[in-house]
């Protein structure tokens, strides 16, 4: 598990490793500057041409200290200092009066097209407001030119925070961030325009993290280490029992891929309650699940029946579907996880009651139950708490907080980065691409998830792992047969691969 900030939490590590651990604020400069050129130096030849375009803020003198090591190991360096030089911290003071002590060339806008490499460190984390004038230029310039470019902790007009564009910003080879990822550097576009995200250990103390209370993360590959336990004397009762509920007449697919995808992650029963209509497909398709219709069986049998419940997949919107979902919701004593058309009846119900946003939140924490995960995308979202997509997709962290401040739902906001969110705690998937973007691809992940809860793991792991797990088999099936031909039934393949990579006995 990694750990990512945004600029309040980060500049609140970087205050407490110098006002509280006496770490001076020179020598944590100096590190991030050591790191910078370690990384230069190992993409860029002696015969490169290295500018380092530079602000009046600390990210500038990193970058200026930067240029010094640089200079000092035989590099052809100079700078670009676009700042104020009566605006500068006292440290990015010093480091321009070394500079020039030592010789480094300073140059002016016009000579930037006779450098092949650009370090980056005209803004750092605190950008704020939108890039304008000479900067903005001077960005849109490097982009335009098609530079090697080397960004210091974030890409100059990226906010940290989110990943949005203040206007204008550097598109970057590579981005050198410092003590942890940032979030806007996980969230698109910022992702795009960092490149390569490397983090770099610069001497910030543990504690300087622990002091900032982080609850924002994203996993790795290590984390597979999180699946559930496989006794070698376990039998099928031992893995957990998942019922999906949904396939509307003639509409079984999506409840096939969520039952199947439930089977691949490690259920050991899975059961579909659909449509009578659908019983030859079903078991003619999956002949390892049970089947039971709507028309002909005792609900709350089967919800007593269950470990854990997926309701949602192909539902569909008729009265039926709208009555079991309720029955359900009113009945389940067990985990539920609600997707697709269940989002949408729930959503329907909504337009009853308010238009309100806070209101249908607080109604949706209230009513709808504690052990719930939902799975939106951002139109279902949309519907949901009646606020516009792109608003949602711009703000999607912000949305994420609101949804599920001061209550236990679990939101599983799917989009290019998934945000899982529970009470005070944030998850963004950093795995997956955008072949994914297909049909079925949800209902896989409602199973990856119903299974893994099945096995006994805790509600908000298994969310957050289900969504890992599910854009590695997304990386996987992409890498056998490219984004532009992947379908849901490629990732369920490709969970064989990742699961066993991860399997524990």
């Amino acid at each position: 598990m990694y750990y990512a900030v945004d600029s309040y939490k980060m500049r609140s590590i970087d205050n407490y490793s110098i006002d509280k651990l006496k770490i001076p604020s020179l020598v944590l400069m100096e590190r991030a500057a050591y790191e910078v050129a370690l990384v230069v130096k190992a993409n860029v030849k002696k015969s490169d041409s290295i500018l380092v375009v530079c602000g009046s803020g600390n990210n500038g003198g990193d970058g200026i200290a930067a240029a010094r090591i640089l200079f000092l190991q035989g590099y052809a360096v100079a700078i670009l200092f676009i700042g104020l030089e009566e605006s500068c911290s006292e440290q990015t003071r010093l480091q321009l009066e070394i500079a020039r002590n030592i010789g480094i060339p300073f140059e002016n806008s016009n000579k930037l097209m006779e450098y092949n490499i650009i370090i980056d460190g005209i803004f750092g984390i605190g950008l704020s407001r939108p890039v304008e004038g000479e900067q903005a230029e001077i960005i849109e310039n490097i982009n335009n030119n098609h530079h090697r470019v080397f960004s210091i902790d974030v890409p100059s007009g990226i906010c940290s925070d989110d990943g949005s564009i203040k206007n204008v910003a550097i598109k970057a080879e590579c981005t050198i961030t410092f003590g942890w990822n940032k979030q806007g550097l996980l969230l698109y576009p910022g992702a795009e325009y960092a490149g390569k995200v490397i983090v770099a250990d610069i001497g910030f103390p543990d504690q300087a993290l622990q002091q900032s209370k982080p609850n924002t993360f994203y996993y790795g590959r290590q984390d597979l280490e999180y699946l559930p336990n496989r006794k070698s004397n376990g039998h099928k009762g031992s893995f957990g029992k998942v019922l999906v509920i949904g396939g509307c007449k003639g509409m079984s697919g999506a409840a096939y891929l969520s039952a199947k995808a439930a089977y691949k992650t490690g259920a050991g029963l899975v059961k579909v309650l659909t449509d009578a209509d659908n019983r030859i497909i079903l078991q003619s398709l999956l002949p390892e699940a049970l089947f039971a219709a709507y028309d002909d069986i005792n609900i709350s049998k089967e919800l007593d029946w269950a470990s854990v419940i997926v309701i949602g997949p192909g539902l569909g919107q008729s009265d039926v579907a709208n009555d079991i979902l309720w029955f359900t919701l009113k009945n389940s004593k067990v985990p539920l996880i609600i997707d697709g058309d269940a989002i949408n009846l729930i959503a329907k119900k909504l337009d009853t009651i308010s238009d309100n946003v806070e209101d249908r939140i607080t109604w949706l924490s209230n009513n709808i139950g504690n052990e719930v995960i939902l799975t939106p995308h951002l139109k279902e979202l949309s519907r949901l708490i009646s606020k516009p997509i792109d608003e949602i997709s711009s703000q999607i962290i912000d949305i994420a907080n609101q949804c599920s401040y001061n209550n236990n739902l679990i939101y599983t906001i799917k989009d290019a980065r998934t945000i899982v969110a529970r009470c005070n705690e944030r998850y963004i998937n950093v795995s997956g691409n955008n072949g994914m973007a297909t049909g079925g691809s949800g209902d896989v992940l409602t199973g990856i998830i119903g299974g893994l809860v099945a096995q006994g793991m805790e509600l908000y792991l298994a969310t957050c792992l289900g969504v890992y797990i599910h854009g590695l088999a997304g990386d996987k099936a992409a890498a056998r047969v490219g984004t532009f031909s992947l379908t849901a039934s490629d990732i369920i393949t490709a969970l064989v691969e990742v699961l066993s990579s991860g399997i524990k006995s």
